[in-house]
């Protein structure tokens, strides 16, 4: 499922200063393409701890013995929104910066000079 901005008319509301939504804008002039290459790009790692942090933000309940229906306004809908793209933004930072290391620690076992990568991430 790819994030299209045209169905998320709730986020189109007015701000408090009167001003539109400047990345709201800018998600609809994103062609379908673009959005989905950035929906790709996401590894299935992150979408499994997403996907957990928001059951277990809304509760889960195993769906062979209940039918589970959540009902919630705009205003919360909008903050677990808001929630699970700041843990994605977040996962994937973590993400690219546990490659670079790896690829940091690579390029010092092939020779180049362990302590400058020591020196980038002195925790790793």
């Amino acid at each position: 499922m790819v994030f299209n901005p045209d169905n998320f008319d709730f986020f189109s509301g007015d701000t408090e200063e009167g001003q539109a939504n400047q990345l709201l804008k800018y998600l609809q002039h994103q062609s379908p393409e673009v959005l989905a290459r950035v929906a790709r790009s996401v590894s299935p790692e992150i979408k499994q701890i997403i996907s957990q942090n928001v059951q277990g933000l809304v509760g889960v309940l195993p769906a062979e013995t209940f039918n589970v229906q959540i009902t919630t306004d705009r205003e919360n809908l909008a903050g677990l929104l808001a929630s699970a793209m700041m843990t994605g933004y977040f996962l994937r930072r973590m993400e690219q910066r546990m490659e670079l290391e790896a690829s940091i620690k690579g390029a010092s076992s092939l020779g180049l000079d362990a302590g400058e990568s020591d020196s980038l991430f002195p925790d790793a």
